[in-house]
């Protein structure tokens, strides 16, 4: 339990013991949680200066419905040896005040942090380590512009559903139109035969309403209800029935083929293992004309919010470094948090994992 995320419960079906006493004896009495000399404090921040490095990550998560920023070193590889600090809550300042204690020949000695386009993060990471690059992770990059995609198919949802629904008002008013219409008949015209009824069925009052197929048998609804994730790979990855949903996707929204065209545009420039920084940045400005070409007002805010950090976001051409390894630090802390089911205890939580990967 020292070492790797496991809980008191889990041990307690592998070996038939009790696994809630295992976890009482283990935190009064196994551990030194008792005696630890972070406790104070350890519910809104702890540092582990032995674990710095010079490449680190940053990035948050929630804990118990709170949010806390993890500061981890890469050469941890998510194992022992990797967190370095956490502190409680996105406060600049409260972030600053604690990664300011670490002394200062190891703040100006970090060559790279990676994170994502928080600015919480860059005005953290600017302030403590004054000589690291910053580089903005390339996979939240290429999110953005999926962020752009994904408001652009919602949008086209809620008018199909508002199309939807027009077309179902009127199908109700057309079978009580036709109702009335047979109801005058039949008295202007009483039933004179003996017998079985004779003509075609009179269709029911009550008829069920049937929307409007596509070729591939989606309602327009239900296309783009099921493209969501689709539209988030890279086209090669498809299935046939991916791509012909996706054929009939963009042959009815074009708006949504056009932002998908530059979202894999920008997917190939980060792609590109030939590039560097400098040639990087000059296909990235190709791409800039190209969005500025568009009339998607999505895409374009997206493009903007890259130009403002365009030189972070190239520094990814100088190393290809990610955020991956925080990313991997933040889904093992919540797999490990799924685990117990929620956390009761939030200062013994933060001592296990400070046990795990500290």
């Amino acid at each position: 339990m020292d070492s790797y995320p496991v809980t008191a419960r889990s041990l307690g079906r592998t070996y038939y013991v009790d696994g809630d006493n295992l976890e009482r004896n283990y935190k009064n009495h196994l551990s030194d949680f008792r005696t630890w000399s972070e406790q104070n404090h350890a519910e809104d921040w702890n540092l582990l200066v032995e674990n710095m490095g010079t490449h680190l990550s940053i990035d948050e998560t929630s804990i118990d419905h709170v949010v806390y920023v993890f500061l981890t070193n890469k050469d941890g590889h998510g194992k022992k040896h990797t967190l370095i600090a956490y502190v409680k809550g996105l406060k600049v300042s409260d972030i600053v005040a604690v990664l300011m204690q670490i002394p200062e020949e190891l703040r100006k000695a970090v060559i790279e942090v990676t994170m994502d386009h928080s600015d919480v993060m860059n005005a953290v990471v600017r302030e403590v380590f004054p000589n690291a690059r910053i580089t903005i992770d390339c996979f939240h990059t290429v999110q953005i512009v999926g962020d752009a995609i994904e408001e652009i198919r919602m949008q086209s949802k809620r008018e199909a559903v508002k199309e939807e629904k027009k077309e179902k008002t009127e199908f109700k008013k057309r079978l009580l139109r036709n109702a009335k219409k047979r109801q005058k008949y039949a008295e202007k015209h009483p039933k004179t035969y003996k017998g079985k009824k004779r003509g075609r069925k009179p269709v029911r009052a009550n008829a069920r309403y049937i929307p409007t197929t596509l070729s591939n048998g989606d309602t327009p609804i239900d296309l783009l209800r099921k493209c969501r994730n689709m539209l988030l790979q890279s086209g090669e990855k498809w299935t046939d029935a991916q791509k012909e949903r996706a054929n009939v996707l963009f042959g009815k929204y074009p708006k949504i083929k056009e932002a998908y065209s530059l979202l894999c545009s920008l997917r190939s420039i980060l792609r590109d293992t030939t590039l560097n920084k400098e040639t990087a940045k000059s296909k990235l400005h190709e791409w800039y004309d190209k969005v500025a070409a568009s009339t998607l007002r999505e895409v374009k805010a997206a493009r903007d919010t890259i130009k403002l950090k365009e030189d972070q976001v190239l520094n990814y051409f100088v190393e290809r470094s990610t955020n991956a390894s925080a990313e991997s630090f933040n889904s093992k802390v919540k797999n490990f948090r799924a685990q117990l089911h929620g956390v009761l205890d939030v200062k013994f939580f933060m001592y296990r994992l400070c046990c795990i990967f500290g």
